[in-house]
C-alpha cells in the first residue's frame, strides 16, 4: 500500500481509501514476468503457492529499497511469512537471483 508492504488482513478498507494498492497481479504479466517471478520459477521456489504472493511482494519491496541485500536482510524481509513447503532455501536463492538480474538490467 503506497509502496509499503502491509498485511492485507490487518488493514481496514477505509485505510486503503485513496491509496495505491499493488497485489501480486500488479507486478508482472503472463507475457512479461517480473524478474522476481522469473527467479521463483527458475528455482522452483513455490510448491503449494499459499505464501508465494507474500514472498514475492516482500521481495519486491526489499529489492526496491535495497538492490543488493545480504542473506540476513532477505531473511529479515521475509521473516513474517510462514512457508511450510520449501524450507526457505529455494526462496532465498530466488531472491538473490532476482537481485542479480535486476542489477544487471539497470
Amino acid at each position: 500500500m503506497d509502496g509499503k508492504l502491509v498485511n492485507s488482513c490487518l488493514i481496514f478498507a477505509i485505510q486503503a481509501r485513496n491509496k495505491q494498492i499493488v497485489t501480486i497481479e500488479g507486478i508482472g504479466t503472463e507475457e512479461k514476468l517480473h524478474p522476481i517471478q522469473r527467479a521463483f520459477m527458475k528455482w522452483n521456489a513455490s510448491q503449494c503457492g499459499y505464501c508465494i504472493p507474500a514472498m514475492i511482494l516482500a521481495s519486491k519491496e526489499l529489492l526496491d529499497r535495497n538492490p543488493n541485500p545480504t542473506i540476513e536482510e532477505i531473511k529479515q524481509a521475509t521473516s513474517g511469512i510462514i512457508c511450510r513447503c520449501t524450507g526457505y532455501v529455494k526462496i532465498f536463492e530466488a531472491i538473490k537471483t532476482a537481485a542479480a538480474e535486476m542489477k544487471a538490467s539497470n
